[in-house]
């Protein structure tokens, strides 16, 4: 009993040293990126269109900005880091196979969470900002806030990041049984439900906003669907190859 008490104990401290590294590296990343705010401050806002671009309401909101942009770019810059250590920390408990293949999930994370970052930025954020701007059509003197425009992009565009992860979270399930296609596709209604509404809460208030941030996600579960037929495919051909080598081996 207490050698099993002991062995969840170092598991809990083996836990917070992988947690405690994370932070450090997210705290590194974010202090390194305030010598580079300035930079990507100008570039993210060079398309934007407006003369004196944007304004601010009170010092505050200078700091409060730079902390920010640096924090988004950090959390980019940490997500592999985590995925890495999060390895680390279950990799004891598997076999050689299964840590070869669940490492190769780490390089696809990143590469999905930055494209995700950068279709969202490119494609659905200057589409509901320029619909929205259209809507002015002279009626108002267009004033934008520092504070107010960065906090719209990371509500638009952030999601996209977190959300273009689906795939290798359908591949990982896919691979443990939990998931299947023929239940992603009796799930589909529902999902497709659900992922409206989530569109519908994180875009403006507009329909055209709400298609152009909704469409985008019913196309990636689509996506997923059709990954988890191939890894449910590829899982079935490794058990007949099992199979087949142990019947081999009996007779």
């Amino acid at each position: 009993m207490t050698d099993k008490s002991m062995s969840l104990i170092e598991h809990f401290n083996e836990l917070r040293k992988r947690i405690i590294l994370i932070f450090i590296v997210f705290i590194l990343s974010a202090a390194i990126m305030l010598f580079f705010t300035k930079q990507v401050y100008l570039w993210l806002i060079s398309d934007l269109g407006v003369e004196n671009k944007l304004a601010v309401l009170g010092p505050t909101e200078i700091v409060s900005v730079y902390f920010l942009i640096a924090g988004i770019v950090a959390i980019a810059i940490t997500i592999p880091f985590a995925a890495w250590q999060l390895w680390l920390f279950i990799a004891p408990a598997l076999t050689e196979k299964e840590r070869r293949i669940t490492l190769s999930y780490i390089p696809a994370i990143f590469l999905l969470f930055i494209a995700g970052i950068v279709f969202g930025y490119l494609v659905v954020f200057p589409n509901i900002l320029h619909f929205l701007l259209n809507m002015n059509d002279g009626m108002f003197h267009v004033f934008f806030t520092t504070d107010r425009y960065f906090h719209f992009m990371i509500n638009v565009v952030l999601p996209f990041g977190i959300l273009f992860e689906l795939p290798v979270i359908v591949v990982f399930l896919t691979n443990l049984g939990i998931l299947t296609p023929v239940r992603m596709r009796k799930m589909r209604r529902i999902a497709y439900f659900v992922l409206i509404v989530i569109g519908v809460v994180l875009s403006p208030p507009d329909f055209v906003s709400d298609t152009v941030m909704s469409i985008p996600l019913l196309l990636l579960y689509e996506i997923c669907v059709t990954v988890a037929s191939i890894t449910y495919r590829r899982k079935e051909r490794r058990l007949r190859a099992a199979e087949k080598q142990l019947s081999n081996s009996v007779d």
